[in-house]
């Protein structure tokens, strides 16, 4: 297998996935960048959910307009997931950046975390689409399924960064001797 960091410049990889979705993104491979392209990387997941809470946040004042009360607290359950969602990951880009100083990762705990960040950046246009479809489900039978679809991929949301917290995590105890 082929070093992932060695294909910062290709842009075919996981690193130029990441690279290709956020302007700016210098990548992990250097060792002294990588606190810094994580914390850019948390930032720029947290903006992008936080973008679709404000929309969602439209769509509940669209509700209320249109006398449609009985869908609030349904479409508040999505808004909080997505909040807590662009909280925990602006949180841990100062909690997580001292791991990789500590721990000496390895290629393939590496290559998981960076999995993990772009199925991270990629779920926020599956969320997109879903508050679209919530959106043109208004006034019609379909809303409640769309709702419920817009909270599942929350839920989602929330399990990928713990997972992704726990191969950190993982690695940190086992660079510890803890395993």
């Amino acid at each position: 297998m082929s070093d992932p960091l060695g294909k910062i410049t290709e842009g075919k990889d996981i690193i130029g996935k990441i690279r290709n979705k956020l302007s700016g993104f210098f990548g992990y491979g250097d060792r002294e960048n990588r606190r810094e392209a994580d914390k850019l990387l948390r930032e720029e997941i947290a903006k992008r959910y936080e973008e679709q809470w404000s929309r969602i946040s439209g769509l509940q004042r669209q509700l209320i307009a249109g006398g449609q009360l009985k869908y609030l607290d349904d479409l508040e359950d999505g808004a909080i997931k997505m909040r807590i969602f662009s909280d925990r990951v602006r949180r841990a880009a100062y909690g997580y950046a001292g791991f990789f100083d500590a721990v000496r990762v390895q290629s393939d705990e590496l290559t998981k975390i960076y999995e993990y960040d772009i199925a991270l950046m990629e779920n926020v246009d599956n969320i997109s689409r879903a508050i679209d479809n919530v959106e043109a489900s208004i006034d019609t039978d379909g809303l409640p399924a769309a709702i419920r679809h817009l909270i599942a991929l929350g839920e989602e949301a929330l399990e990928a960064f713990d997972r992704r917290a726990e191969v950190i995590l993982a690695t940190d105890s086992s660079a510890l001797g803890e395993e």
